[in-house]
């Protein structure tokens, strides 16, 4: 073993991973909207660097994120419990335990809602391309991923937040 080689689990009970510090990347006023959302960093755990997983709870009236699509980042969810809506730019998709949805970058913008009285637990799935960017289609914001691996945010005219 490298003693240079941080201290990792080989496993764990996903629900017992701590929540992740911030509850929303995003700047104000869209941080808000994330507050019925709580993220679990599973990959993080493990030092995964080539894509991330979390473990993600919407309560009622929550939402996973702004309606967004990536330029080079592909993502996925699972759905494991409760019944999240997904909403596209092309159209609504109830969703239930054991189902999945894919997103290959440039494709549909997409995030899933919380309509239900019960919270909604799911996997999200992302790669971590170098370069990506967000855009979002129902609000005033760009995003862009950072080399040291965080998003900058700035008005669509270029204003940054």
């Amino acid at each position: 073993m490298n003693d240079a080689a941080p201290s990792r689990p080989l496993a764990i009970e996903a629900a017992s991973a701590p929540k992740r510090a911030k509850p929303s990347n995003y700047p104000d006023p869209f941080a808000s909207r994330m507050a019925r959302r709580e993220k679990h960093p599973l990959g993080d755990i493990f030092g995964l660097r080539n894509f991330g997983v979390n473990l993600t709870r919407l309560l009622p009236g929550g939402e996973s994120a702004l309606l967004h699509r990536h330029s080079r980042q592909d993502e996925f969810v699972y759905i494991l419990e409760g019944k999240p809506t997904l909403v596209t730019d092309e159209g609504e998709v109830a969703l239930a335990p054991g189902m999945c949805a894919g997103f290959p970058a440039g494709g549909v913008a997409h995030h899933l809602v919380n309509r239900s009285d019960r919270d909604v637990v799911y996997l999200e799935i992302g790669d971590r391309s170098p370069g990506d960017e967000g855009s979002y289609p129902a609000d005033d914001l760009v995003a862009r991923l950072s080399p040291d691996g965080r998003w900058v945010f700035a008005r669509k005219d270029g204003q940054p937040y």
